[in-house]
């Protein structure tokens, strides 16, 4: 018969967490907790597996696809699109384009967060991921890049609920020491899309004359199509909250449910739901730090933003590659990124890291934007795209589960979520328009104001360890409690 846990064992992901950086109150608990110990460690582990096929997986490849949609106008755009619609510099309509998708993405973010709380994730997911590949498919129709800002308004407004819905819904399900892993995975299997729609858009391209249509319309409209079929298989997959029955999941029984949710519990007591009231709501963004987290998805995705956008621009004009190659050598750079990622995940959740990997991927981006801005040997330069692609990618899941390791509470939880989102569309609205046409080839105003940002990164961060550090040590004095909650600690 299999081994049972035990206290002292010690099994990766189910190993037993440090009383100094976790909840100190549960001591012993979680270990003599009948409805984790019925399980032996292979058990446990079958389980979270489980989990992490429908969430992460599901999730990840949602989210591959919600980049593609979001971030394809570049790859469109060096395929004819801008001759076609007769964007120019005069009337700045491709920055026009790209901004206005971030307008609504930022507004129904709060709101989104409530709703899928609301009505379930399985329902609301899957189906604006449905009418947002429609939406897609409707681009490659339009005749004048009007009509295509109007489309992105839409496009931004139903893609304003995912981010943020699939980081909440994550952050529900998994311990706060199992998460940044999870996160990284979601994230890594979206930057897959980052790296190779280039190649997809070139393929697609090659369709050119096919009904009458020109390449980069092709590029929207088989995106398209593909995200409405993702979006019909994500309702079979994705899963609700954990605290729900365990036959709105069909994937758990109920030894299996109580299980997920004795970890929480002892984890940081937040599994139930307090009823929805908009003051209460409302009133958790008094909490300067949920600011703070905000503020460094900003920056953050000012640099990863202005990247997705502009990189092949930037290969093509500002490095003289031609257009397949600068399609192709976008790939290589968020392979890496996907790699970092994963291995600063696996040990931030092991050591119980957040902070210094984030000012780590900050300083590491610093560099790669002084070389590829500031120098004129073509392989350093390209080499600075591996590193500052790297280092605002790496930043993305790391951020993300430093600010849930940090709260309590499921509607406190939800608005975070939202507001760090939000922060990303900012960051998106200010990467896409400090990158001009005018700027070529060298888009020096688009790169200091990137090397800014990373240095705010390592600021922002340094002023919340020392926030956390001093928090910590109040409690540990016997002063006041964290987030309500006796013997919780930060993670910095």
């Amino acid at each position: 018969m299999a081994e049972k846990i035990m206290p002292h064992e010690d099994h990766d992901d189910l190993e037993k967490p440090s009383l100094d950086e976790h909840v100190e109150h549960t001591g012993e608990a979680l270990w003599t907790d009948p409805r984790i110990t019925t399980f032996t460690v292979e058990e446990q582990k079958k389980i979270v597996w489980r989990i992490d096929i429908r969430l992460v997986l599901t999730l990840g490849f949602l989210y591959m696809i919600s980049l593609m949609d979001r971030t394809n106008l570049g790859a469109a755009n060096i395929a004819g699109m801008a001759t076609e619609l007769k964007m120019n510099d005069k009337n700045n309509a491709y920055t026009v384009v790209s901004v206005v998708f971030f307008l609504p993405y930022a507004f129904f973010q709060p709101v989104a967060t409530v709703v899928i709380r609301e009505i379930g994730p399985r329902r609301f997911l899957a189906a604006i991921v449905l009418f947002w590949g429609a939406t897609m498919i409707g681009f490659g129709f339009v005749k004048n890049w009007q009509t295509m800002a109007g489309l992105r308004v839409i496009l931004g407004a139903l893609e304003a609920g995912f981010y943020p819905g699939c980081i909440y819904l994550l952050s529900t399900w998994y311990p706060r020491y199992q998460l940044q892993k999870r996160n990284a995975v979601f994230y890594l299997i979206g930057s897959m899309a980052s790296a190779f729609a280039g190649i997809l858009a070139y393929g697609l391209m090659q369709l050119n004359g096919r009904a009458g249509l020109t390449g980069w319309r092709w590029i929207f409209i088989i995106e398209g199509v593909l995200t409405c079929v993702l979006g019909i298989f994500s309702y079979i997959m994705i899963v609700d909250f954990p605290e729900l029955s365990p036959t709105s999941w069909n994937f758990l029984n109920e030894k299996e449910a109580d299980f997920v949710v004795a970890r929480i519990e002892h984890d940081r007591a937040d599994i139930q739901v307090e009823p929805f009231h908009l003051g209460t709501y409302l009133r958790n963004g008094l909490d300067w730090k949920i600011w703070g987290f905000s503020m460094l998805y900003v920056l953050t995705t000012t640099n990863s933003y202005a990247i997705a956008y502009f990189l092949p621009i930037i290969l093509r004009d500002g490095m003289g590659f031609d257009i397949a190659k600068a399609q192709c050598l976008v790939a290589p750079p968020y392979v890496a990124a996907a790699i970092v990622m994963f291995v600063q995940a696996y040990y931030g959740d092991k050591w119980h890291l957040r902070g210094p990997i984030i000012v780590f991927n900050a300083a590491m981006g610093i560099l790669g934007l002084g070389l590829l801005g500031y120098t004129h040997n073509q392989a350093l330069r390209y080499f600075g795209v591996f590193l500052a692609t790297t280092a605002c990618n790496a930043n993305c899941p790391a951020l993300v589960t430093y600010q849930a390791n940090n709260v309590r509470g499921q509607w406190k939880r939800a608005l975070t979520s939202a507001t760090l989102i939000g922060g990303g569309a900012i960051g998106g609205i200010i990467g896409t328009t400090v990158f001009r046409a005018k700027d070529a080839p060298g888009y020096k105003p688009g790169i200091l104001t990137c090397l800014i940002a990373n240095a705010l990164i390592i600021v922002i961060t340094a002023a919340l360890t020392l926030k956390f550090w001093r928090a910590n040590n109040r409690v540990r004095a016997g002063g006041k409690m964290i987030e309500g909650q006796a013997g919780f600690l930060y993670t910095y």
